[in-house]
């Protein structure tokens, strides 16, 4: 007779209880997302497979920086020419489909579509109407954002065009705290802005286009528009430097007091390059990738 045996008589005689083993039951696994969260199987990010009918948009631009790089003021100088249509950040790549229903996503399939295809459709068409509704010829969009999400936005527009602007990695940095030190403390201003320094860097090194620098437009920004009015292949316009001028449509949320100085024609103003010792390791390399090393 086991122990365990004259253990629970025991206990059965005293209490009129018997110990048990309960069952240990598995935890039941969480349930699938909504089946319009839930993306195509196979899915693949691929070029249009017939591109006359699946873009619209032709040969768009993409203005690729870093967050606090003084993408907004070259945007609406952009948009102050009479060709070139520079939307706000549209976020774009953010947009996704639901396919709700069996019957649709076996649709879907059937037409050849991959859940990125339809996708690529809808930024398409978004892009597309800014542009036709602007009555210009070129869309220049510059979500800085877009530098996580190159390789897909290439793969898209296997005609699209890319501007690199540039600014040195630790005035972005000092920008980036300065827009809110509370919610953005130095410590954390490296790591984030970083981030977009590096796949803006690997942008450059993958992708062709031209480069700009915050700094160059700052000094001479009738130079700078001249190089990307000739990449482009537009003529230069001198309103571009009257951008004060003109309406360049809403703002998104946290623009500060960027509209007023838009309107004013006041944003061209520049900080001294940070000193070198004023710059922490972290940021060296994109330095010296960036031509500021001995800035």
């Amino acid at each position: 007779m086991s122990w365990r045996y004259r253990a629970n008589a025991t206990l059965e005689g005293l209490t009129g209880y018997t110990l048990r083993r309960r069952a240990v039951r598995a935890p039941k696994p969480p349930p699938p997302p909504p089946l319009e969260l839930q993306r195509l199987p196979g899915d693949e990010v691929r070029p249009p497979a017939d591109p006359a009918h699946d873009r619209l948009l032709r040969a768009p631009v993409f203005l690729l920086s870093s967050v606090r790089s003084g993408s907004t003021l070259l945007r609406v100088m952009l948009n102050s020419h009479s060709q070139v249509h520079s939307p706000i950040e549209t976020h774009f790549r953010r947009m996704t489909v639901g396919l709700s229903t069996e019957p649709v996503r076996q649709a879907v399939e059937l037409l050849g579509h991959t859940h990125s295809d339809l996708e690529h459709l809808v930024w398409d068409r978004l892009l597309h109407r800014e542009l036709s509704r602007s009555g210009k010829q070129v869309l220049v969009e510059k979500t800085p954002s877009n530098v996580f999400a190159w390789r897909r936005i290439s793969t898209c527009w296997p005609d699209a065009r890319f501007v690199f602007l540039l600014r040195h990695p630790m005035s972005i940095v000092q920008s980036w705290h300065e827009a809110d030190p509370e919610k953005r403390p130095m410590e954390e201003a490296v790591p984030r802005t970083l981030s977009y320094m590096t796949y803006l860097q690997e942008a450059r090194t993958q992708l062709a286009g031209l480069t700009v620098r915050y700094e160059n437009v700052v000094a001479d920004p009738e130079a700078e528009l001249r190089r990307v009015c000739a990449f482009l292949g537009i003529p230069w316009e001198p309103a571009m430097l009257n951008y004060g001028d003109q309406d360049h449509g809403a703002f998104v949320k946290g623009i500060g007091d960027w509209r007023e100085k838009i309107r004013a024609g006041r944003v061209v103003a520049g900080r001294p390059l940070p000193a070198p010792d004023e710059v922490p390791d972290e940021l060296r390399d994109v330095c010296r990738q960036w031509g500021y090393e001995s800035a």
